[in-house]
């Protein structure tokens, strides 16, 4: 049994960091790159297709330029076939952390090409304790008689929140260089 565990968790570890490393292509820091000369349907559409491979689209506008995605909980060491977390690090942290990610992408035209921008956002879950709903308050008491209520206690702890963590350059990183590869083709 324990050598099962450790040949699936060595394989996972190694198709998560080739997975991480699937693109090659260096493209500048700063979330931005720049696409020279293509007609403007074709930069937006392959920008769509792109975003596509990570995230769902909430929204999409090509008046303003723009495309927000839904939010996407992070993927963590089991889930190598989604591509939202880049590298061994932010698998792992999917993995031991709900993560949840939001990209906008926005696609300016100029002159004589298009300047596409990516960011992605990270939020980590803040899940509320459980003491609001622990057992202490109902359970009977040995001293007083028992009293039927048959009223309903919907008060439940409240939903958990998102905690803002950041930008994610990463990912951001790893949809341009899939991007510019799209675009050279």
């Amino acid at each position: 049994m324990l050598v099962r565990f450790l040949v699936l968790a060595v394989s996972t570890a190694t198709l998560t960091i080739c997975s991480g490393c699937a693109s090659t292509a260096q493209v500048p820091a700063g979330g931005q790159v720049f696409v020279r000369g293509q007609n403007d349907e074709q930069v937006w559409e392959k920008t769509v297709d792109v975003v596509h491979d990570y995230f769902f689209i909430e929204r999409e506008n090509h008046f303003d330029n723009v495309i927000e995605t839904k939010y996407k909980v992070g993927s963590g060491l089991l889930e190598p076939w989604q591509h939202d977390s880049v590298g061994f690090y932010n698998r792992l942290e999917s993995t031991l952390q709900s993560i949840r990610r939001k990209a906008f992408v926005h696609v300016t035209p100029t002159g004589d090409g298009h300047l596409v921008s990516v960011q992605v956002y990270r939020e980590l879950e803040d899940v509320p304790s459980r003491n609001k709903n622990s057992p202490g308050g109902a359970t009977f008491r040995q001293y007083l008689p028992l009293q039927r209520e048959l009223e309903i206690d919907a008060e439940q702890a409240t939903d958990s929140r998102w905690i803002p963590a950041g930008r994610d350059p990463d990912l951001e990183q790893e949809m341009l260089s899939a991007l510019q590869f799209r675009l050279s083709r």
